[in-house]
């Protein structure tokens, strides 16, 4: 068996963070290895603990979603991030892609839809 996808999650909501964390955990291939709540936290975690995915929410406290890319993907350039967004307009979309972000999903997009993106960006930082 394959090493599980090492996964930290960003997002100020502590309800959607632990309900994610523990859909995630229902996973065999994704291991979630960390979380925090605040966009300026995320790159010392993501940098003491190298996951291979980080999903974070767009709007966050201490960094938005592009400052906060642009610092995990300097603190660990070979993690993949994911952002998830309530709602985000294009222009926001395209900031996220060109900071970095791999992909930019909506919230209620579903589970399947976060997993299958959390493989694919695994799968491009591997690559």
């Amino acid at each position: 068996m394959a090493e599980p996808i090492r996964v930290v999650l960003v997002e100020d909501n502590a309800v959607f963070r632990e309900a994610l964390e523990l859909l995630l955990a229902l996973r065999g291939e994704i291991r979630v290895v960390g979380s925090v709540a605040d966009g300026a936290d995320a790159a010392s975690v993501v940098s003491e603990l190298q996951p291979d995915v980080v999903l974070m929410d767009y709007r966050l406290p201490g960094l938005d979603g592009v400052q906060a890319t642009r610092a995990v993907l300097e603190a660990c350039p070979g993690t993949a991030v994911v952002c998830l967004t309530a709602s985000a307009n294009p222009r926001e979309r395209d900031a996220l892609v060109e900071a970095g972000a791999v992909d930019c999903l909506q919230k209620d997009d579903g589970l399947d839809a976060i997993i299958a993106a959390v493989h694919d960006a695994a799968r491009s930082a591997a690559a």
